[in-house]
């Protein structure tokens, strides 16, 4: 069968893709028909709750679980001593792991929180108290959490061109300061959990995971048992925020306790844990520094940038990832420092590495705009490059001109007044701000299966999760607009390793990554359908070559007859006495893409902001947004619409809210559950206006579809706070902005 671009069938299903779908599996999620882990229930089912440490620093000198152990209901109190031992994971095997030593591997305390013992119970209430009887004495150091990032690595060159240390000390229009981003902690609904299950050979786990290909592999490793061994299962997820890609060390608790006690164990994390061993945003500390001529060109931009992690991991929060491709400057340098503290490690959080690093990027040029007293939309445009500068490669689709030239004329931009605290609106005043957003786009190694079945319906499989985002639905587009069956009619099931291998739900690739996979498996399956016809003796086709026909609008017909010719493809199946034909699909990453690899591929968009100011309480409040997306094709621009709203509400905490606090005394996070730490609720919600560009990305796939669910964070917190100075005429260069930071802005306006 000739493959037939998605594009061109369209018309059998009216556009499935790119046309506004309702969730597919919202009825299931609002009836409370979705099962997440810590749903699962099983016969003997028991239930474990780590022991925490209550130092930073230092080393389990006596631990006493006699009394613990023989409290009603504990099955076992479990430590280093008995549990059986873990193994690490093979560095060449590529694996994502944010924290890479084992749990209860050895006496030494690494950061407050960390598991030292594990108590399993009959009853949840049961293994709770039974952990505050375990008795714990340390040889206490004194901890360095090191949040100011004073001290660390020595700084290392990530991209370099021209000589942008002696272009600054040239002079012209210069900017030099500097920026920091807190430590946030991800708080989606769902907790962490991990449900094992052990038969006596192999593990199921029931785990609330991004990436469950990974995790499996992780696991086995770590456990020690052959990979088909361990099936992981994820149906649902109640949000990560990248805080749930990375395997963490309860899943291995839990696979452990399974093992020794030959019963299913529960383990789920309480809130105060989620601030301490599952990983955070790290904190950023980052320096910029801009050269420009009178005319607003960029001669020099530097960069340079540290952030924090524990003492033993690694894990980049590469601030500098778009410094060297979104402004055209000959002359650049970007470097970065790792710091280390007594902490927990870091990990990804929804925008990793771009969004704090834009925060700095873009605040500079909000700076530099006023210093040239140009419009802040002007000077962007003005350094618009005509390539990757970084990579010295074309951009594959680039538009971010339009849009900030469109996102400012929906806003009004031009009737803004640049002096700051000149506008007011029924006795408020009035703040403008702008920035430019961007993040990267890729594909990683996917692959699925499609079915299409005798009774006129599709499946179609894949071990990847939906996170929220719309997976489900997606998918069931791409099948819909290849075949043309209703969308009704196809079931997609995701979240199981024993299906074909799909990515991980990180870096808004997973949509860009199923396209090719899922496209391909379709197809083979109706040209499945199509060497059907010589099987059935009494075949509608009888005598027709499978080469002389079309699978086109759920129907079978010869090649050249009119729509809606042809017979149902079901028809065909029964005809052939079969239940269903299939086809499987896999496609590989795009760093293995060899074209890919010749252009820059990226997503682009324009923040712009309101903010309102009350000056005598001291009230700011986001209360308007207009952002305009350049993300290739949306498949779903319902779904699309809601993920870049998502962002921004969540960029609204990122910039007036957010921030861990950790006692220095003993590194413990301060303000670790949700009436301390502040998130944005329905209260501080604005009105928000989300626009797409329609400019398909062929270079990443077939349908030219990018990520963008992380794009909408991007670069809204500078937008906020260039908001904030021209309402207040404060700069705030240190997230996020505080009461304290406003007070008397009064007198500078």
């Amino acid at each position: 069968m000739t493959p037939t671009a998605l594009s061109d069938a369209s018309s059998a299903v009216g556009g499935s893709v790119g046309m506004s779908h309702t969730r597919t599996d919202g009825p299931l999620k609002v009836s409370g028909g979705a099962k997440y882990a810590s749903d699962r229930h099983f016969a003997g089912l028991l239930y474990a709750v780590p022991v925490c440490a209550t130092i930073a620093h230092g080393r389990i000198a006596q631990i006493d679980t006699s009394v613990a152990a023989n409290m009603p209901g504990v099955k076992a109190v479990l430590t280093r001593d008995n549990i059986g031992g873990f193994y690490r994971t093979n560095e060449a095997s590529n694996l994502r792991l944010d924290e890479k030593r084992p749990p209860l591997d050895d006496d030494t305390i690494l950061y407050y929180g960390q598991y030292i013992a594990l108590v399993v119970a009959d009853t949840f209430e049961q293994a709770d108290a039974a952990t505050a009887a375990v008795k714990v004495r340390y040889d206490t150091q004194a901890p360095d959490i090191n949040t100011a990032l004073i001290h660390g690595d020595e700084p290392k060159v990530d991209s370099e061109r021209g000589d942008a240390n002696a272009t600054f000390a040239a002079g012209g229009i210069v900017v030099d300061e500097t920026y920091t981003t807190p430590a946030e902690t991800h708080n989606p609904i769902e907790l962490h959990a991990s449900v094992a299950v052990w038969d006596g050979e192999a593990f199921t786990l029931y785990e609330t995971s991004q990436a469950i290909v990974n995790l499996r592999a992780v696991l086995a490793q770590m456990l020690g048992v052959e990979t088909e061994n361990v099936r992981v299962i994820t149906e649902y997820l109640g949000a990560g925020f990248g805080g749930k890609g990375s395997p963490w060390t309860h899943s291995l608790l839990a696979a452990a306790a399974a093992r020794k006690l030959l019963r299913p164990v529960k383990l789920v994390l309480s809130r105060k844990m989620m601030f301490q061993n599952v990983g955070h945003r790290a904190n950023t500390r980052q320096r910029m520094r801009l050269s420009a001529t009178s005319d607003g060109r960029l001669t020099s931009m530097q960069h340079d940038y540290a952030w924090q992690t524990s003492r033993l991991d690694t894990r980049k929060e590469n601030c500098g990832v778009a410094t060297p491709y979104l402004y055209s400057s000959a002359n650049l340098r970007v470097t970065s420092a790792l710091m280390r503290g007594d902490i927990g490690p870091n990990t990804s959080m929804r925008g990793p590495g771009a969004v704090p690093g834009l925060f700095a990027i873009e605040s500079s040029m909000d700076e530099l705009a006023v210093k040239l007293n140009m419009d802040p939309v002007e000077l962007r445009l003005r350094n618009e490059p005509a390539l990757d500068e970084g990579r010295k490669v074309p951009f594959s689709s680039r538009h971010l001109k339009e849009c900030l030239t469109l996102g400012a004329q929906k806003f009004g931009w031009s009737r803004r007044n640049p002096q700051p605290g000149s506008m007011r609106r029924d006795g408020l005043i009035l703040g403008w701000g702008m920035a430019s957003a961007t993040w990267e786009a890729a594909r990683r190694p996917a692959s699925a299966s499609v079915q299409l079945k005798a009774d006129g319906s599709a499946r179609v499989s894949s071990a990847t999760q939906d996170i929220g985002t719309g997976t489900y639905t997606v998918l069931a587009q791409i099948v819909a607009q290849l075949t043309g069956i209703e969308m009704s009619k196809i079931e997609v099931v995701l979240g199981d390793t024993k299906l074909p291998p799909g990515p991980a739900s990180g870096g808004s690739t997973a949509t860009a990554s199923l396209i090719p996979a899922v496209a391909q498996a379709t197809r083979a399956a109706m040209d499945q359908t199509l060497q059907t016809v010589g099987q059935a003796k009494q075949s509608p086709f009888a005598g027709v070559a499978p080469q002389a026909l079309e699978f086109s609008g759920a129907r079978v017909r010869r090649k050249g007859d009119a729509a809606g010719a042809g017979v149902p493809f079901e028809k065909v199946l029964q005809a052939a006495r079969l239940g269903y034909v299939s086809g499987a699909g896999h496609s590989e990453g795009s760093s293995a893409d060899a074209d890919a690899k010749k252009t820059s591929i990226h997503s682009y968009g324009a923040h712009f902001v309101e903010v309102t100011w009350q000056p005598e309480l001291a009230r700011l409040r986001v209360s308007r947004v207009v952002t305009v997306i350049d993300a290739g094709r949306i498949i779903n621009p319902l779904t699309g619409s809601h993920q870049i709203e998502g962002a921004i509400i969540m960029g609204v905490g990122m910039a007036m809210l957010e921030q861990t606090e950790y006692d220095p005394r003993n590194g413990a996070p301060i303000n670790s559950n949700l009436a301390d730490y502040m998130v944005t609720t329905n209260a501080d919600a604005p009105e928000i206006d989300v626009s797409f560009l329609d400019y398909p990305d062929l270079a990443l796939n077939e349908l030219g579809a990018r990520g963008i669910g992380e794009i909408g964070l991007a670069g809204f917190a500078p937008a906020v706070t260039a908001a904030t100075y021209h309402a207040t005429g404060v700069r705030v260069r240190d997230l996020p902005i505080r009461i304290e930071d406003l007070l008397g802005a009064q007198k500078s306006v």
